[in-house]
């Protein structure tokens, strides 16, 4: 009989340590990077939305300060063509509405100022001259008879001239378009 020698077989190698440390941060500085970029896109896309959202509550601001002053403007045609055969009815109820305008027009105008001065420079120039040239316009309304006819309806220029306004509602809606263009980044203009 012949005695072979069996040599043992070796298991496989292991991976040595020195393996395993260089691969393990390859792994996690991968994820760790996949991670951060993953939280910095979220971060931006999150603040994008936020500053769109302010920017919205903006615009909306301050169309409701031009639909007030707009409300107000429409109260000289609103006295002419009260109605004739309720007049004291009349009177509460364009006197309540007209309160209501005027309070809203003091809350946009705090309102503006607070948000920018410039807006509120340009608001409060277009109120004062607002008050100013559709007050006389209601003063004179009030004292006219109530419009009974059709025809009346139609009030020209020259009963009702609010023309003195047009440059102060384009200065104040220049000076919200520039407001809004500052606040808004670059990338996204």
């Amino acid at each position: 009989m012949s005695t072979a020698t069996v040599v043992p077989s070796m298991p496989p190698a292991a991976p040595s340590s020195a393996d395993a440390n260089s691969v393990l941060p390859a792994v996690v500085s991968g994820a760790f990077l996949a991670a951060m970029l993953t939280a910095t896109i979220n971060i931006w896309l999150a603040r994008r939305k936020s500053r769109e959202e302010e920017l919205d509550r903006l615009r909306t601001h301050f169309a409701e300060a031009f639909a007030a002053h707009s409300a107000y403007k429409e109260m000289p045609y609103a006295i002419r063509r009260r109605r004739s055969d309720a007049p004291a009815e009349e009177r509460v109820r364009l006197s309540e509405t007209l309160r209501e305008i005027q309070a809203k027009l003091s809350y946009h105008l705090a309102w503006t100022k607070i948000e920018s001065e410039t807006v509120g420079k340009a608001y409060a120039d277009l109120i004062q001259e607002l008050r100013k040239t559709a007050g006389t316009a209601m003063h004179a309304a009030w004292e006219a008879p109530p419009i009974e006819s059709d025809a009346a309806v139609n009030i020209p220029p020259t009963v009702i001239d609010l023309s003195t306004l047009q440059p102060l509602e384009t200065a104040y809606i220049a000076a919200v378009r520039a407001h809004l263009r500052r606040l808004t980044p670059w990338w996204y203009r």
